[in-house]
């Protein structure tokens, strides 16, 4: 019996020191050392990628896309669809899963991808107008409409033939923080107006902030949005 206890109590003994042991090895030292790391060589990934406005005051991250819509007119209205503030470049949409309380336009909350096919509501292999209401060709169509009478201006009219897709389709994620040079400079015209500026600088603008494949042959080129606006916003505000 005496032994029984003694074996037990090494055992128990034993399972707490490599308990000890452990948590201090992997709870604490290898923590700190990844993030000693991670912040000796890449700081600015490893406080998230933030991105700073010109008073120096953190506007979001780089990795995550975010909506620039008007205030509610009654904000405590959930079912209020947002309107978009056209003075701003805006983002791809981010209605994959529908919208209702929770799943807000680029809310962390819940995010994701459309479940629909690519034919769903198309008749006969093409997205018409007689597409029914929440499939995916209607909500394509909606938003094309959208797209060509927000960037219509008197000077620059967009044809439904010029709007590329990500300006009208969801990411996989919800949360693209890039769209295409395409849609960029599809924008620049309602943005100069809307903001009084020169075509030509908002045209600098966008390709200053354009960046090219990954190792150059990774990916699309694309246009980081919140950092486009954010130097929107410096050079309106200087």
């Amino acid at each position: 019996m005496n032994n029984s206890v003694g074996n037990t109590a090494r055992l128990i003994g034993a399972g707490l020191r490599a308990l000890l042991v452990l948590t201090v090895l992997c709870g604490v030292l290898y923590p700190l050392a990844v993030t000693g790391v991670a912040q000796a060589l890449f700081p600015g990934k490893a406080d998230g990628s933030e991105i700073t406005a010109k008073d120096g005051r953190v506007v979001g991250s780089s990795l995550i896309g975010q909506g620039y819509d008007l205030p509610k007119t009654d904000p405590n209205d959930p079912g209020e669809a947002a309107r978009p503030d056209l003075k701003w470049f805006q983002p791809r949409p981010s209605n994959g899963l529908g919208r209702n309380s929770v799943n807000t336009r680029y809310a962390l909350i819940l995010s994701g991808a459309t479940n629909r096919s690519a034919d769903s509501g198309a008749v006969g292999g093409l997205c018409t107008q007689d597409a029914a209401e929440g499939t995916l060709c209607a909500q394509v169509l909606a938003a094309k409409d959208a797209v060509v009478t927000d960037n219509s201006t008197a000077s620059y009219k967009v044809g439904p033939e010029d709007v590329p897709a990500d300006a009208v389709t969801s990411s996989g994620s919800g949360l693209d923080p890039h769209i295409s040079p395409e849609y960029a400079e599809l924008q620049v015209h309602r943005v100069a107006e809307r903001n009084q500026l020169d075509v030509k600088q908002v045209e600098k603008l966008v390709a200053d902030h354009t960046a090219g494949r990954t190792l150059g042959f990774i990916g699309e080129p694309r246009v980081n949005v919140l950092e486009l606006n954010t130097a929107l916003k410096a050079l309106t505000t200087r």
